[in-house]
């Protein structure tokens, strides 16, 4: 008997493994395009951030929905800004090689692991 029961549970496992052509349909997770484009005008930096994200302002720092979120900017790997717009103006920048960092994130702040890393200098 317990041997009967052992093998109905192996055959049981066994066919929970096989191919099932619905398990192979899994959507793959959402990532974002990211785009970006620097403009500076003497000391001043203008950040533009091209995505197909949704920058919702509104859920700023709620629950995740999936193509929605907003974007973190770090300056010279300084604290992070929470942008919520896709055009951002740091305010007048000191002389030098600066570098910024710009990703993308969903509402509760959880990356989408895209981001993009360029450097300016500013005369």
């Amino acid at each position: 008997m317990k041997k009967g029961i052992l093998a109905l549970i192996c055959c049981l496992l066994m066919t929970a493994c096989g191919d099932n052509p619905r398990s192979s349909k899994v959507k793959p997770a959402y990532k974002p395009t990211l785009n970006v484009k620097l403009d500076l005008d003497g000391n001043k930096l203008k950040v533009t951030v091209d995505t197909d994200m949704h920058i919702s302002p509104e859920h700023y720092g709620m629950q995740r929905k999936e193509g929605e979120g907003h974007i973190h900017m770090y300056l010279d790997d300084q604290a992070r800004i929470g942008v919520k717009e896709n055009i951002y103006e740091f305010p007048p920048l000191a002389p030098g090689r600066h570098t910024i960092k710009v990703s993308l994130h969903n509402n509760d702040h959880t990356p989408y692991d895209v981001t993009v890393k360029k450097e300016f200098d500013i005369q």
